[in-house]
Formats: C-alpha cells, sequence, structure tokens
C-alpha cells in the first residue's frame, strides 16, 4: 500500500487516459516559553533565546528537524514525514509536538527509529494506545504515540529519550492532489496557528488542538526540509511556488524534483507548489481494486465545459469580514483589499450587507441594500476603519450571516474571510449544516490558515474555498469569486447508477461545480460487471446529462490503495454527518480495520529491549513558530499600559515609526496590562468584559501638500472605527449623538478647543489626558476625524 502501489495506480491512470487529454472562558497567564534557561537548568517550555536573524536556534528544543518526501504519481501523492527528536539537555526528556498535516491526509503508518533497532507501531483505539504508551513511560522504555486532535492536527509524544541520544519518528500517508483549471496543486502544511478557544469549550479540548509558541524574538528551535518526487505520466508545462523559493530538477518532460532551495527553512508557512500540464483537460475514468475484502472504486468524471450565462441572476451577498487579533496587521489588510475588489465586482440589481466579528459582530446596514455608488461608499468606509483585535466569536457572525433574508428572488451568497483560527471547528460546521438556506463561500486569508474549517464551511454550505496567501494577488481571487457566483459550471449533481452492484459511495452528496474541478467519488463494488451509468445536473438553469462506460472486474489485485482512500473519505463523511455527535463506534472499526489514524485511533510503539533508569522524564512541549505575516502580539496581546501604547502610535502617525507595525489587538479580548493572557497559546474567551484594546498601529500618512482627495478622505476614514459607522450604533444615537472614545496625539489647549467647536462634550474624567471620552453628533465625525491631533475615534465602552 506503499510507494509500489501508488506507481501502479499513475500507470494504471496513463493507461486509461485518465490524467489529461494528451495521455493516457477566560484568558489565563501565558505557558513560561520566553523563560530564558540558566545554568544548564531544563524545565517545561524551556528555551534559549536567540537573535532572530542569527542562523543559531533554540539548543534545547528536543524537536532538531523535519524532512519532508513526497512522490507524486498522477493525482496521488504517498508522503514521507520524519520527525527527528535530540536529547541535548543532562536528564531524561519527554517530547510532546503538535504539528499539522493536510485534512484528507490518509495515515496509515508510523515507524519509530532508536540507534539500530526499528519499531513498527500499532493501531490501537485511542484510549488503549495512550494507555500502553504510559505504562511504557513509567517503566522507562523508549516509546511514541501519535494522537489525533482534528482531521489537520496531530500530537506526537515521544517519551524517555536518554541524554544524547536521538530519536527519528516516521509517518507516512497518502492523499489526493486538488485540479482545478488545468493546475494541480500539493501542499504540506508546516506550523499550527493560533486557535481560539470559546466559552463553549472545555480547557483540555482547547489544548489539544493548540501548541505553545515561540516567544517574539526567539526562533523555535527546529527546521524542515522538503522533497517532491514528480511524475505526472504527462508533459509538465509549468511550475510555481509563491510560498518558497524552490529548486527544479526536470529529469524528462514529465518528471521533475523540486526541493527547498534552502536545504533547511523555517518552519513557519503551509508550502504550495502548483504545475500545469499539457492537455489541460480531465478524462472520464474508474480505477478498481477487488481482492478478499472486496470491491473498492474511485470514479472520476470530467466537468463540462462552461456555458456563458447572459442573463444575470440577482444576488444577495454577504461579506463577512474577520477582524480579530490574529488577523492584525498584513492579514486583515489583504482580506480587506480582497472585499474591496468584490465589492467592485457587484452587480446593479445585485444587494449586499458587511459583516464584521471578533470579540461581537457588527452588522454595518439593518438589512441588505442594494448595490449603489453611495451604499458601496459607505461600505468602503466601514471597511477602512477596522483592524484586527479581540477575539474570534465566529458563531454570531455565522447566524447573523446565514439568517434568510425572506427575499425568494435572490440567490443568497455569504463570503467569509477569516484565518479560521478558531478551536470550535464542528460547532460552526454544524450551524452551517443547520441553516441550508444560502450559499457559503470561504475565503482563507494568510500563510498558514485552518484548512480543515474553511474547507469545510464550503463543502457543507455548498460552495467553493479560495485561499489568499500574504502575497497573492486579491484582484485575481475576487475575479474568482464573482465568476463562480454569477456561472457555476454544474449544480445539483446526481448519479444514476442503473442497477450497478456499487454501495457505501462517498461523498454523500455530491457537491456543486463552480470551475473546472473533476467529479471524484469513492465506493464499494460487490460482483464483477460492467455498464452505463449517467451524470445529471443543471447547467446554466438547463437540464444536463452525459452517460459513462464503466467496467468492475471479477479480480483485480492491484490498487489496494484504494481501499484506503475510500476509507478516509468514509469516515470524513461519518465525522461531519453529526459533527458534534459522530458515529464513534464506526469511525473506530474503520480505523483499526484499515490501519488509519482518527480521532478515536492512534499510532503506538514500544521499544521493549532497551530500559533507561533515573526516573520520570522531564515533559518539553515543543514550541512552534507563529504563522508569518501573524503579530504575535495581535493574537496574545500586547505588553505595557495603553498609554505606552497609544504614545508609539502617536509617534508612528509622526513619521517616527515609519514603515513599522504596531498590533495591539488580543485574540482573548485582553489589552496589554490587563489581567488575563494565554495558557500555552490557548486563547479563551472570557465571561466579563474589559476596557478595549488600544486602536490599531497606523502608518505614517501625514499628508503631503497637493495630496488627492480621495488619499486624504481615505486616511481620515480609516480613524474612524468601522462600528460607529454600523447601522446598530445610529439606531442607538440619542439626539443624534453618539458617546466616543477620542485618542490624542496631544492633548494641549488648543487641540481641546478644537474638540469643543465640533460640539464635543466631555462625559466622563480622563485618567489619560490622551484618551478623551464624550458625546458627539454623528454629522460631525468626518469633521473630528480630519483634525492631525486626532489618532482613532472608536465607541465608548461603559
Amino acid at each position: 500500500m506503499q510507494k509500489a502501489d501508488i506507481t501502479l495506480v499513475a500507470a494504471t491512470l496513463m493507461g486509461a487516459a485518465l490524467i489529461l487529454s494528451g495521455a493516457g472562558g477566560r484568558p489565563t497567564p501565558p505557558k513560561p516559553a520566553d523563560r530564558a534557561v540558566a545554568n544548564g537548568e531544563v524545565s517545561e517550555g524551556s528555551l534559549i533565546r536567540v537573535d532572530p536573524y542569527s542562523k543559531h536556534t533554540g539548543e534545547l528544543c528536543p524537536l532538531k528537524h523535519t524532512d519532508v518526501n513526497a512522490e507524486i504519481s498522477g493525482f496521488l501523492a504517498r508522503v514521507t514525514v520524519t520527525q527527528e527528536f535530540e536529547n541535548s539537555t543532562p536528564d531524561k526528556i519527554e517530547a510532546i509536538y503538535t504539528f499539522p498535516l493536510p485534512r484528507m491526509a490518509a495515515v496509515d503508518d508510523m515507524t519509530m527509529l532508536v540507534g539500530s533497532r526499528t519499531v513498527k507501531a500499532q493501531i490501537k483505539r485511542r484510549e488503549e494506545a495512550r494507555q500502553i504508551y504510559e505504562q511504557a513511560r513509567d517503566r522507562g522504555q523508549v516509546a511514541s504515540l501519535l494522537e489525533q486532535q482534528r482531521p489537520n492536527i496531530f500530537t506526537q509524544s515521544v517519551t524517555n529519550i536518554e541524554p544524547g541520544a536521538k530519536v527519528k519518528i516516521v509517518i507516512s500517508y497518502v492523499e489526493t492532489l486538488k485540479y482545478d483549471e488545468g493546475s494541480y496543486e500539493f501542499s504540506f502544511p508546516m506550523t499550527v496557528g493560533p486557535r481560539y478557544s470559546p466559552a463553549s469549550m472545555s480547557q483540555q479540548e482547547a489544548q489539544a488542538v493548540t501548541p505553545k509558541y515561540a516567544p517574539p524574538e526567539t526562533r523555535a528551535g527546529h527546521d524542515v526540509s522538503l522533497k517532491v518526487k514528480l511524475d505526472a505520466g504527462v508533459a509538465i508545462d509549468s511550475f510555481s511556488s509563491k510560498t518558497h523559493e524552490v529548486a527544479l530538477d526536470r529529469r524528462s518532460s514529465h518528471e521533475a524534483v523540486v526541493t527547498l532551495k534552502q536545504n533547511a527553512v523555517i518552519p513557519n508557512k503551509d508550502f504550495v507548489l502548483k504545475y500545469d500540464v499539457a492537455g489541460a483537460k480531465i478524462q472520464d475514468a474508474v480505477l478498481t481494486h477487488k481482492a478478499q475484502r472486496g470491491g473498492f472504486f474511485s470514479l472520476i468524471l470530467q466537468p463540462p465545459e462552461r456555458v456563458t450565462q447572459e442573463d444575470v441572476t440577482p444576488k444577495e451577498l454577504v461579506f463577512v469580514l474577520d477582524t480579530s487579533g490574529s488577523m492584525s496587521g498584513f492579514p486583515i489588510e489583504k482580506a480587506k483589499e480582497t472585499m474591496q475588489l468584490a465589492l467592485a465586482g457587484l452587480y446593479p440589481r445585485d444587494t449586499f450587507n458587511l459583516i464584521t466579528f471578533a470579540g461581537d459582530t457588527h452588522i454595518l446596514f439593518p438589512q441588505a441594500v442594494p448595490a449603489t455608488p453611495e451604499n458601496l461608499r459607505q461600505a468602503r468606509r466601514f471597511l477602512a476603519g477596522t483592524y484586527g483585535s479581540g477575539g474570534t466569536e465566529m458563531m454570531k457572525a455565522i447566524r447573523a450571516a446565514l439568517q434568510s433574508s425572506g427575499d425568494p428572488e435572490k440567490v443568497r451568497i455569504v463570503c467569509f474571510m477569516t484565518d479560521g483560527y478558531v478551536g470550535n471547528e464542528p460547532e460552526i460546521i454544524a450551524e452551517i449544516q443547520r441553516n441550508s438556506n444560502a450559499r457559503v463561500f470561504s475565503f482563507g486569508i494568510g500563510s498558514a490558515v485552518n484548512r480543515y474549517l474553511l474547507d469545510k464551511m464550503a463543502e457543507v454550505g455548498r460552495g467553493e474555498v479560495e485561499y489568499v496567501a500574504l502575497n497573492d494577488d486579491g484582484s485575481a481571487a475576487a475575479r474568482r469569486f464573482h465568476e463562480r457566483v454569477r456561472n457555476p459550471l454544474l449544480t445539483d449533481v446526481t448519479i444514476d447508477w442503473h442497477g450497478l452492484p456499487v454501495s457505501d459511495i462517498y461523498p454523500n452528496r455530491i457537491p456543486d461545480l463552480f470551475s473546472a474541478k473533476p467529479v471524484v467519488l469513492s465506493g464499494r463494488y460487490s460482483s464483477g460487471t460492467s455498464g452505463t451509468i449517467t451524470l445529471h445536473g443543471r447547467m446554466s438553469g438547463q437540464p444536463f446529462s452525459r452517460n459513462i462506460q464503466v467496467n468492475l472486474p471479477a479480480q483485480q489485485p492491484e490498487h489496494d490503495v484504494l481501499a484506503t482512500l475510500w476509507a478516509r473519505t468514509k469516515i470524513e463523511d461519518l465525522m461531519h454527518q453529526n459533527p458534534q455527535n459522530p458515529d464513534v463506534q464506526e469511525v473506530t472499526r474503520l480505523g483499526l480495520e484499515y490501519r488509519l489514524m482518527t480521532q478515536y485511533t492512534s499510532f503506538v510503539a514500544v521499544e521493549e529491549k532497551t530500559v533507561t533508569r533515573d526516573g520520570k522524564p522531564v515533559r518539553i512541549e515543543v514550541p512552534v513558530e507563529m504563522p508569518e505575516g501573524v503579530s504575535h502580539e495581535g493574537v496574545f496581546g500586547a505588553r505595557g499600559d495603553r498609554a505606552e501604547a497609544m504614545m508609539l502610535q502617536g509617534r508612528a502617525r509622526l513619521g517616527m515609526a515609519k514603515g513599522a507595525g504596531y498590533a495591539t489587538g488580543t485574540a482573548g479580548g485582553v489589552p496589554g496590562g490587563a489581567p488575563g493572557g494565554v495558557i500555552g497559546g490557548i486563547i479563551t474567551s472570557r465571561s466579563q468584559a474589559s476596557a478595549p484594546p488600544p486602536p490599531p498601529w497606523m502608518p505614517a500618512t501625514k499628508p503631503m501638500p497637493g495630496a488627492p482627495a480621495d488619499e486624504l478622505r481615505k486616511e481620515n476614514d480609516s480613524k474612524i472605527d468601522a462600528h460607529l459607522l454600523s447601522a446598530e450604533v445610529k439606531q442607538k444615537a440619542v439626539g443624534g449623538k453618539v458617546e466616543v472614545e477620542i485618542w490624542l496625539t496631544e492633548a494641549t489647549p488648543e487641540v481641546l478647543e478644537q474638540l469643543k467647536k465640533l460640539g464635543f462634550e466631555e462625559t466622563k474624567p480622563s485618567k489619560v489626558a490622551k484618551i478623551r471620552t464624550g458625546r458627539i453628533s454623528l454629522d460631525k465625525l468626518q469633521e473630528l476625524s480630519r483634525l492631525d491631533a486626532v489618532l482613532n475615534v472608536r465607541a465608548a465602552t461603559n
């Protein structure tokens, strides 16, 4: 079921012309990740602080290196991940490492290498595997345990690593590649983004999905190398990786080896490789395997040619923007750029609304409004005032966005732009399943987003997912979004099997096709036969059908990897039929029978011939890198008090900190200097309110004489918090006035007099001279924002 079988599958695909037409609760203090190591002392979470630009890394980090080796044949990839642990301390240790893998990876093997000995792991029920591991640890034996926390988050535990000893863990998985518009994509995630855990999650569950993060100006102490050996079966036209610099070795027209240009890189973002192939058209095909366990098949059906629809159906589009702390800085600016472009593509008959969410949810209009120039201008002003701070309370935004408008004439489209850094994915997925009146499109914004959540949101919401890295072109993503929602390829897809002996076909519901992706199904068959199946759907509002010949052989010993892929697909389906109460017994049975990692089955390996001494090991949790572009302060909160943060922002606007960001939001909703924080990187919700975080850092934008009027307007609008422009605030305004908090660069008598002339009335005594709280007319907000001394205007808190 390893390399040889995948090669056989690929050969069959080529011969069958499959591949292409040209061929065959409350924040608590953080873990002591930044505690310096002194006098050789080692304790949980200890780490060496280093110069961030130095090649030297944390010597006491037990994980030294991860090597990724992928072999791609056709549309299948067999990937081997080797984790190298080494104990550089004088004490015996236990290493705990939380890491990501692709969400649909079928993890079917683990091996432990201790010195010259190789120990093949056993697949066991999760509780039994944990018990075996802990008993081995207590006996002094070297042991390892691999557990799945989410489909894309795993925990590797390795115990009783003696001083100076090395242990290697080799994990293997198989997956199918993504294919879209003539291009294949192979991706490998390298770090787990910080998860916000709402009050509905238990502390134990929250800890399981969130690792410890290396603090600012500190390397985690481990790196990664990667090699992709590729045989596409047909000529490869081009390669690209926007995420990493790669070296390309072309072996032939259809073969190549791709490696990272640097032998070892910082694992702080997803690796994504795309390659285009000649012909650029998938062909219909069926792959089969028939042996003692029965028959298995994978069916790949080509998408139809796109037909341009002249009449554009009016739509109601709801854009939902994540403004939590993890989005502060580059991610939210990329999201705003993409959303601005998406707004520009609205048709006159469309209606729209904007929702932002962090610790709370804000809605721009009471209901969807026509896409008029004035409404679009107001939306752009609303966006300009958003910044990243607060927790990721996503559920409120989902409920608000999916609530039916009651307009039967319009197709309702909900577009989420987020990094997906939440820990309660099953709750969110279940909520989307319960509200099937809208199509959900998700945009993953960032360098290492939660692809499991974003993929599933689009899948259960009958939409499409799009990933926008920080260096990607936002306009291209916006164009693809509008093309997909305006003119989908094929909807309401079904297959008539005409009595063929097939069963257990997954996914249960075939997704709509919004772009040139094939329909891929996995299933079982009971006996050999051949026949015709019919693909049905709707194209541009008209019925569509196509007949496909299939052959299901009575014997086919090759391709047994199809059984693994079928079992993995069925497990995925079972886990999400009822996300909050899945069929644990059936998932466990499949994991044990097909030797697969699940949330209820784990791999465990014990080296029984060697027993270490000197008591219990010291537990060390391996720190991981914060994803590239994500602000550590935006997630965990800035240090120092609000006045200091405000002063730094003032210097930035005066040009003293030009070109450098100062993110001050907090994923847990706690400002710098306030009680609370994080534990082990777990960001939790709070049961009580606190003072709001400081306003965002703003670049030095002092306008030059003669600057264009629209640039001046854009700068002034960005000073006003988006919440003040929302319908919610306008409705609550008393006598046309709203209570605000004004942040100033200086609080001279002249500046205070300027505020007074605009009708600003102070309602609270000022504890910090440069922060003023009072009431002002809504129609004076724009004039207020034009004052040079004003840094930020936001809604006041009680």
